[in-house]
């Protein structure tokens, strides 16, 4: 009986693992785009340009601790010295934060939308061609477990700009570190590279 328990774990592992990190996620060719998931319109004329080609194996991003970040603006320093402000920083414009591949945030201009601090979400499908964006927006944008991802990152402390790590206020993950960190090694896009998780163990959702 532990053996069968033991398997039927492993098997609900693995079976999450393929559709966190949508290595194996079925979409129709045909569908199109969901509009921006958002209350809010967001000043157009502060938006960072985000396309499907944005967004690129976690191998080439920094790690910092459990997640990795970017800039589009060539900023990436900027972003890094906010990741690694002890007393919490805002980011600048083009950050790009990911925690594992198939979910992204990212910073446009000042005053962009009031209500995120400028943060837009993402869910992505991946898979070894690249990335899809699936879902985009503001406060309406849902995992693929209906997670909201604005009513998680807002929990954050303000000095945190919506960033979520222990400590910072969010709601824990609802799965251990060493699952994510598989998730982060497993990025379809990579091409086989290996992706060397940052530590520590992670235990709070990005």
């Amino acid at each position: 009986m532990a053996n069968q328990g033991y398997a039927k774990y492993v098997t609900l592992l693995f079976c999450s693992l393929l559709l966190i990190s949508g290595s194996y996620a079925v979409t129709n060719p045909d569908e199109e785009l969901l509009p921006p998931a958002q209350e809010d319109p967001p000043d157009p004329n502060k938006a960072i340009l985000v396309t499907d080609d944005t967004f690129v194996c976690l191998k080439k991003m920094h790690p910092v601790r459990g997640f990795f970040v970017g800039n589009l603006l060539d900023r990436l320093d900027d972003t890094v010295a906010a990741a690694m402000q002890p007393e919490g920083a805002p980011y600048p414009p083009g950050s790009i934060v990911q925690l594992i591949p198939a979910e992204a945030m990212i910073k446009h201009h000042k005053g962009w939308s009031a209500k995120t601090n400028d943060w837009e979400f993402f869910e992505l499908d991946i898979s070894e061609e690249g990335s899809k964006i699936k879902v985009r927006g503001t406060t309406r944008v849902k995992n693929k477990f209906g997670g909201n991802c604005f009513e998680c990152h807002q929990k954050a402390k303000p000095q945190w700009d919506f960033i979520c790590e222990k400590g910072h206020g969010c709601d824990p993950l609802p799965i251990p570190g060493f699952f994510i960190r598989s998730i982060q090694r497993n990025d379809p896009r990579c091409n086989d590279e290996f992706v060397k998780p940052p530590e520590p163990e992670i235990d709070r959702k990005l």
